[in-house]
C-alpha cells in the first residue's frame, strides 16, 4: 500500500483527516485555497462522538482545555418560559463527556498545530484531480502537479471534486433557513451554557465560551439570498422583546462581526463516498443542516474511520470500500434526522402549530430526550494505535 495523500480543503474535516493519516504513517499534503487563514466563523458545539474522535487524533485534551462544557440551559419560549431543560451532567454520565462549546477559530488553530510543519499549503486551490496510472492520482494546483496514492476531498458543501465525480447529482439545495451569527466582543453575564429559544418563524440560541464571551445565532425562514443592509440592527428589531440575555448578547456584538449565511444541504444522498482512490469527507460527502449540531462531528468521525481502515486493510481499495460501507449509512441517517429536527424550530409559524409543538416539548420526559440524543452521541471510534 502506498502512503502519500493529498487532502483538498483545510477546514475541520480536512485537517482532521490529515492528522489521522499522519498518525497511521502517511505523508500528507493539505491544499487550502484561502490565501490567509482568517479563521472565519463563530462557535461550535462538539458532542461526545466528535470529542472521542478528537481524542483518537491526539488533540482531545487540548480541545477540552479550550472548551466550556454545556451543563445548563435548554429550550425556551420568547417570553422565557421553559420548554425543555438541558441536563449536561446526565449526558456526561451516559457518554463520558458533556457537549463542549468552543470558537471555531480556536478549534482550527489546535488542529493545525497537530499537523507536521509544512504539510498545509495555503492559497492553493486544486484545479484538477485525475487518475494517473495504476494506484495513482494526479492533483493539479497552481503550477504544480502532485502525485498521490490517495486523494481526500474535504472541499466543503460546494465541493468541485464531488461535482466532477458525480456530474448527475443535483448538488446542494437551500434548506429554507438562513442564519445570522456572531461572537460577542466581550464577556456577557450568562446563567446557562447553551440555550435555544423557539418563536414563531424564528429561533435564537447561544453557546457560552470559556472566556465568558458567547456565540449567538438567529435562524429565520426567508427566501434564499435575503440580506439586510444592517444585519445587527435587524436582529435588534426582531429580537429586542425576547427574554434575557438575548438583548444583552446583541448589545455586546460589533456590527462588523455579524455573519449571514443561507443553510444549504445535500438533500439527495450520494450513491457512494469513494471513486477509485478519491474519497469524499465531511460536507463534501454529506452536508447537513445544523439542527443536531452534528456536521463537524460527522466529519471528525469520517476522518478517524478513514485513517483506521487504511491502517487495518492491506490495500487502499479495501480500506475505501470499508469506509464507504461504514460511513455512508450512518452519516446519511444523521443528515435525515437533522432535517427532521429542523422542522420543529423556526419553521413552525402558525400559532396553533407553535402551541402544539411547545406542549409536546414540555410533555416529553427527560429520559426520552436523552435517549434521542444518545443515538448520535454514543459513537465509539476505531483505534488508530
Amino acid at each position: 500500500m502506498g502512503n502519500t495523500a493529498v487532502v483538498i480543503g483545510g477546514g475541520i474535516g480536512g485537517l482532521a483527516a490529515a492528522i489521522g493519516l499522519h498518525r497511521v504513517g502517511w505523508d500528507v499534503t493539505v491544499l487550502e485555497r484561502a490565501s490567509t487563514l482568517a479563521d472565519a466563523g463563530a462557535g461550535i458545539s462538539l458532542a461526545a462522538n466528535g470529542v472521542r474522535a478528537l481524542d483518537e487524533l491526539g488533540v482531545g485534551r487540548a480541545v477540552r482545555d479550550a472548551s466550556r462544557g454545556q451543563y445548563s440551559g435548554g429550550t425556551r419560549t420568547p417570553q422565557g418560559g421553559r420548554l425543555a431543560r438541558m441536563d449536561g451532567a446526565a449526558l456526561e454520565k451516559a457518554v463520558g463527556t458533556p457537549i463542549m462549546g468552543i470558537p471555531r477559530s480556536t478549534l482550527h488553530r489546535l488542529l493545525r498545530k497537530a499537523l507536521p510543519a509544512g504539510s498545509l499549503v495555503i492559497g492553493s486551490e486544486a484545479t484538477t484531480v485525475e487518475p494517473a496510472g495504476p494506484g495513482k492520482v494526479h492533483v493539479g494546483h497552481s503550477t504544480t502537479v502532485l502525485e498521490a496514492d490517495l486523494v481526500v476531498a474535504a472541499d466543503g458543501i460546494g465541493s468541485k471534486v464531488r461535482s466532477r465525480l458525480f456530474p448527475g447529482h443535483p448538488g446542494p439545495v437551500y434548506s429554507g433557513s438562513t442564519v445570522l451569527r456572531a461572537i460577542t466582543d466581550h464577556a456577557v453575564d450568562l446563567c446557562t451554557d447553551f440555550e435555544l429559544t423557539w418563536g414563531r418563524g424564528a429561533e435564537f440560541g447561544h453557546i457560552a465560551f470559556l472566556d465568558g464571551r458567547a456565540e449567538w445565532h438567529a435562524v429565520l425562514s426567508l427566501p434564499s439570498g435575503t440580506r439586510f443592509a444592517d444585519p445587527l440592527a435587524e436582529m435588534h428589531r426582531r429580537f429586542h422583546t425576547w427574554h434575557d440575555p438575548i438583548p444583552a448578547l446583541l448589545d455586546a456584538t460589533r456590527a462588523d462581526t455579524v455573519l449571514h449565511h443561507d443553510v444549504n444541504e445535500l438533500r439527495t444522498p450520494l450513491p457512494a463516498y469513494t471513486v477509485g482512490r478519491i474519497v469524499l469527507l465531511g460536507d463534501a460527502a454529506h452536508a447537513m443542516t445544523p439542527n443536531l449540531g452534528q456536521g463537524a462531528c460527522q466529519a471528525l468521525e469520517d476522518a478517524v474511520t478513514l485513517a483506521a481502515f487504511l491502517r487495518a486493510e492491506t490495500t487502499v481499495e479495501a480500506a475505501l470500500a470499508r469506509y464507504d460501507a461504514e460511513r455512508r449509512p450512518r452519516s446519511q441517517a444523521v443528515a435525515r434526522a437533522a432535517r427532521q429536527a429542523g422542522s420543529m424550530g423556526q419553521k413552525v409559524s402558525h400559532p396553533l402549530a407553535v402551541a402544539l409543538r411547545d406542549t409536546a416539548m414540555r410533555l416529553t420526559p427527560s429520559r426520552a430526550a436523552l435517549r434521542m440524543i444518545l443515538r448520535h452521541h454514543a459513537w465509539v471510534p476505531p483505534s488508530l494505535t
